[in-house]
């Protein structure tokens, strides 16, 4: 179940950035629970991540039991793109080759956490089209875990914040 949403504020001049951004979460909950509710999903739901454009966000992903993932081959990716690759860790190097354009320069993994078998990935600057669901998988133990990552946006006017 997905889809987009857009938040205009223009008459709105008691609210400032932080209620627009807590009442975008709030409206975000509502719709999910009206417009998923009779889907059924088979094993563990995906993790919902709600963000703003703009916004620097990370998409979880941890290796169960914690292990050392530096030396792993791991693949971030949209299976809804072509290359579908977000990002690619290959025995401790990214391996950014066939990554999706529009995710040039935006993506990282921390190779701190990896030694603790985390291997969540980092997306800046978040953008409407990067809406949708993402994959984390290890090829060497076939193991995915998937990430649902909503953004959505508001506009105002400057006056709304005077």
């Amino acid at each position: 179940c997905f889809f987009s949403l857009k938040m205009h504020f223009q008459n709105s001049r008691m609210i400032n950035p932080f209620h627009k951004a807590l009442a975008f979460q709030h409206i975000v909950l509502i719709l999910l629970t009206h417009s998923c509710g009779g889907q059924s999903q088979v094993g563990d739901p995906p993790s919902l991540i709600v963000a703003l454009v703009g916004d620097d966000i990370i998409l979880p992903c941890h290796q169960e039991p914690a292990a050392d993932a530096v030396s792993m081959i791991l693949e971030w990716g949209r299976p809804d793109l072509k290359p579908r690759f977000v990002h690619v860790w290959h025995e401790g190097q990214n391996l950014l080759d066939n990554q999706n354009p529009s995710y040039k320069g935006r993506t990282s993994l921390s190779t701190d956490k990896l030694k603790h078998g985390d291997l969540s990935l980092k997306l800046s600057k978040v953008r409407l089209s990067d809406s949708g669901t993402y994959r984390c998988f290890i090829p060497k133990q076939s193991k995915e875990y998937t990430v649902q990552l909503l953004v959505g946006e508001y506009a105002f006017q400057l006056s709304d914040l005077l």
